[in-house]
């Protein structure tokens, strides 16, 4: 994969089935812990609410994702969430779906529904797109060499992340996956320029 699909904004849509109110909220995430602050912030704006259920998906093998009912009947909220922006094979992306009970029962299959209706419409309201998977190196070199390095950075599409310019200087810099080991290739072709090692790369 050099690619994902992603969503660039929040977005927020409405659904109602017989008095029950549905807040759907989609968010691009980077982390859980995104999530986490997302999921805290609605639970402060909408204290009454009787239900947050949600889904999130993160990383791009597909393993790394969560859902939850958050007591509905098991499998009539978070799945059908999760399944939305499974169906758009988005990643980073999270859907949380503020329910307000109206007095009415709606059953499993009403539920199911109503989560998924919710759901689709909040994807429906913002802009998919598409974001080149990169990984990050940091280098370490002499202020001298900027200019080499500056031409690689451009030539190659990397982004800078980070950047401490003395007589010694660091970048970070974020690499799209596909041309990593072009960018690694040529930078190691600088005279003293270091690839500083994996484990002291900065996370974003």
């Amino acid at each position: 994969m050099e690619h994902y699909y992603t969503i660039e904004q929040p977005s927020f849509a409405e659904f109602k089935d017989r008095g029950s109110k549905f807040l759907a909220f989609a968010y691009p995430i980077a982390s859980a812990l995104d999530f986490k602050k997302h999921l805290q912030d609605l639970k402060k704006e909408h204290p009454k609410a009787v239900h947050h259920c949600f889904a999130y998906r993160l990383g791009f093998t597909g393993d790394e994702f969560r859902s939850s009912d958050d007591g509905e009947p098991s499998g009539s909220a978070g799945k059908p969430i999760l399944g939305q922006i499974d169906s758009k094979k988005l990643c980073n992306v999270a859907v949380i779906v503020v329910r307000y009970f109206g007095g009415s029962l709606l059953g499993v299959p009403g539920l199911i529904n109503a989560y998924k209706t919710a759901s689709v419409l909040a994807l429906q309201m913002v802009p998919i797109i598409q974001k080149p998977i990169t990984t990050q190196l940091k280098i370490e070199f002499d202020y001298q060499l900027i200019n080499d390095v500056m031409v690689i950075v451009k030539q190659c599409q990397c982004n800078v992340i980070s950047q401490e310019i003395n007589l010694f200087s660091n970048l970070t810099l974020e690499v799209p996956k596909s041309r990593e080991k072009e960018v690694v290739f040529r930078l190691g072709d600088i005279k003293n320029l270091i690839i500083l090692p994996e484990k002291l790369k900065k996370v974003k």
